[in-house]
């Protein structure tokens, strides 16, 4: 029988270090900045979701991490191009044509937005080389897989290799592919590696919470257990820079409760916070 696909819906996040937000006066930016402050509560705790019908998704936050990661490190012409081919792989599916007047392009398939947006990432990729091209033949791969998964997976596998961001990126989303797949142990061993990288794009709570899925797929319980408590307790122990206890994020909620269902002695080990006072004191302190 045909193993069920998984529908995705939203994406993988960036790594979550606070950083201030800079602000460039690029034309891209500048049409789509407000778009790309709204998003940007996106990427915390959905490392799951990064194939199938979440192009869009994956693309969308990609644009906050080009704009604030790698727009000073770009020229403003290839910047600009990379971004119309972006807003071409966010534009709505829709059988209905915009409202007179608008700006804002649409198709009427995934794979109509998919090629189209392909071939501008293409054209970037041709046209710029380098840092730009990478980018470019990253967001090519992740649109192929819409179209053509076994094309778009063997594209993302020519990424993995290569430093930085777009190797950190491509082998996250090659690692879903592969736990969609039913491939667990390759799977595993793509987010371990993410784990041992020194800086990697992806944030660090997500790629161990998606570790520890697969280690619960493979029997792997002991295991499963360890990087969650790892992750929980971390979490937990977390403080602002006021010394204050941080608020668990939602990939961090998720995999307390996680721990709590496969081990719930090991769990208890990691001690609930204490709520405080609207005057910063904990209560039952004098």
């Amino acid at each position: 029988m045909a193993r069920k696909r998984r529908n995705f819906d939203q994406v993988p996040l960036p790594a979550s270090d606070t950083k201030a937000k800079v602000k460039y006066e690029d034309p891209f930016q500048r049409a789509v900045g407000k778009r790309i402050e709204d998003a940007a509560g996106i990427f915390e705790g959905q490392g799951r979701n990064i194939l199938y019908g979440i192009a869009a998704a994956v693309v969308l936050g990609l644009v906050i991490w080009i704009i604030y990661s790698w727009s000073g490190r770009t020229s403003a012409e290839a910047q600009t191009a990379l971004g119309k081919a972006i807003e071409i792989s966010q534009a709505p599916i829709s059988e209905t044509p915009p409202i007179a007047g608008s700006n804002q392009k649409t198709y009427k398939t995934i794979r109509e937005r998919s090629e189209a947006a392909i071939a501008q990432f293409q054209g970037v990729a041709d046209k710029f080389g380098g840092p730009a091209s990478d980018k470019a033949k990253y967001f090519i791969a992740v649109n192929r897989l819409l179209i053509d998964r076994p094309a778009g997976t063997q594209e993302l596998e020519a990424l993995i290799s290569h430093s930085g961001e777009v190797g950190s990126l491509s082998k996250f989303a090659l690692a879903q592919v592969r736990a969609d797949d039913g491939k667990t142990d390759e799977a595993i061993k793509l987010y371990q590696d993410l784990l041992g990288s020194s800086d990697p794009v992806i944030a660090k709570e997500t790629i161990q919470f998606e570790l520890a899925k697969q280690y619960e797929k493979a029997g792997r319980k002991e295991d499963a257990v360890s990087v969650l408590f790892d992750l929980v307790k971390s979490a937990s122990e977390a403080k602002d820079l006021e010394g204050k206890a941080v608020p668990l994020t939602q990939t961090a909620q998720s995999a307390k409760e996680k721990l709590k269902e496969l081990d719930p002695e090991k769990a208890k080990e990691i001690p609930e916070p204490v709520p405080e006072t609207p005057g910063g004191m904990p209560f039952g302190n004098g």
